[in-house]
């Protein structure tokens, strides 16, 4: 199995700990989908704004309709998360 370094949390620091403390915020812990991105915190937080903007986001489909989406192309395509 594949091993990426990710930042834990007590070193976190500028935009990585704010990152980690919205994730928490959001979903009450940080998920691994979200940890391996820690190593660039640029990039993490452009991720989870444009999975807001998708998932949140003014849309004809619903939440849930969004979200049964995501889950059938994750299943499709063999992702775990």
């Amino acid at each position: 199995m594949p091993w990426i370094h990710q930042v834990a949390d007590e070193d976190a620091t500028g935009l990585l700990k704010q990152e980690y403390d919205k994730a928490i915020k959001r979903a009450g812990r940080i998920w691994n989908i979200v940890r391996i991105m820690s190593l660039n915190p640029r990039a993490m937080k452009a991720s989870m704004e444009q999975y807001g903007t998708l998932m949140m986001g003014q849309s004809p489909l619903s939440r849930g309709r969004r979200e049964m989406l995501a889950t059938v192309v994750a299943a499709t395509v063999g992702c775990v998360y």
